[in-house]
């Protein structure tokens, strides 16, 4: 049976003020947004790790440290983990609710759709996999995928919803990303690329208006960070220019992610936007066009544990090399919420220690780029 319900301004208080008098974390550690949610400043990523038992078994205690800990933005895909990372969270959802340890309107659970996903585990014939599971039930036609791996029509979205549903045993999702639509840049000329993103919009706005979902978005990798003109550019101030034609000033399309980190901070410091025809960063952009802005790759898959550079640690000030660089992402003017790819609790418990912390000054932050 599904999890009823979604993440509210109530219950997202009552979980923001219950970390603050555990002293858990400190005010400064959650962000207003999305309504009036409070999200936490640091989220729980569940990309990595092998398609296992044993995998799960670490997540499911991880994700269950996190929301301890403060942390009550969950973030995942389909297609991560051959669906397992999405099973996790279901799995730890309803055990979490079980035991009332929290509530489901306190969690803020996040998920995307457009790349083709194994079940389970990776499939000996990817091919004869990718037949049987969606050409063959009429899901996809073979035409409607590009590159190999993605496929965006309004058909196997609502597939690809209802499936994400049921592995996370949820009635309705927070946040639905579309997930690297810039990869159909690679084969599909722009016009036709945005025609794709219009049928894309008309169907996620479909699925708010049914409850399915509450906001949707982007989650990139390379489409924000890259300059315009460039093949896989993509213009955020089009985007929302597409959502109001498509839902009117109160359209959903509120909730951008891209990664962001001491070692790719084009989100800040490269002008990779045009917005009322002028160039300006894509955090400048999103505050403007009022976007939430969620950072993946927050410590660059552990590349940034470790030897970080005199002065960033002078400025951030105390903590491990993991704390510094999630500190670097959270204390960043703009940003919301600093996604951190965590499947071991000893990791979750560490990581999270920053939310008993404030974010560092903006003025002392300035330094870091001075």
């Amino acid at each position: 049976m599904a999890i009823e319900g979604f993440a509210t301004v109530e219950g997202t208080t009552r979980y923001r003020d219950r970390m603050i008098a555990e002293q858990v974390a400190c005010p400064e550690h959650f962000r207003e947004a999305l309504g009036g949610l409070a999200l936490s400043s640091v989220g729980l990523g569940t990309y990595l790790g092998g398609s296992d038992a044993q995998t799960d078994a670490l997540y499911l205690a991880a994700i269950k440290q996190a929301v301890a800990s403060g942390c009550n933005v969950l973030d995942t895909a389909i297609n991560y983990r051959c669906q397992r990372s999405e099973r996790v969270i279901g799995q730890a959802l309803t055990e979490m609710i079980r035991d009332e340890t929290c509530r489901r309107d306190e969690v803020i659970v996040a998920t995307k759709g457009g790349f083709l996903p194994y079940d389970g585990e990776p499939p000996r014939d990817p091919y004869a996999y990718l037949q049987q599971a969606f050409v063959m039930p009429g899901v996809i036609q073979t035409t409607d995928i590009v590159a190999e791996c993605h496929c965006m029509t309004p058909h196997y979205l609502r597939h690809q919803l209802d499936a994400s549903l049921a592995n996370l045993r949820l009635s309705c999702v927070d946040i639905y990303y579309l997930h690297n639509p810039e990869t159909q840049l690679d084969e599909v000329p722009r016009e036709q690329f945005m025609a794709h993103m219009r049928a894309a919009f008309e169907m996620l706005e479909e699925a708010v208006a049914r409850g399915k979902i509450r906001v949707y978005g982007t989650a990139t990798w390379t489409g924000y960070r890259v300059t315009p003109g460039s093949r896989g550019h993509l213009s955020l101030e089009a985007l929302v220019r597409l959502a109001q034609e498509i839902g009117g000033p109160r359209h959903h399309f509120k909730v951008i992610q891209l990664p962001y980190n001491l070692g790719m901070p084009e989100a800040l410091t490269q002008q990779t936007q045009t917005l009322n025809g002028a160039r300006v960063s894509l955090l400048e952009a999103a505050e403007d066009l009022d976007l939430y802005v969620m950072c993946s790759a927050s410590v660059l898959q552990g590349r940034l544990t470790r030897g970080l550079p005199s002065d960033v640690t002078e400025i951030i000030g105390d903590g491990t090399n993991a704390q510094r660089a999630i500190q670097f992402v959270r204390s960043t003017p703009g940003l919301g919420t600093a996604l951190v790819g965590m499947k071991r609790a000893e990791h979750v418990r560490e990581d999270l220690a920053v939310a008993r912390h404030p974010p560092v000054p903006p003025v002392r932050f300035a330094k870091l780029f001075a």
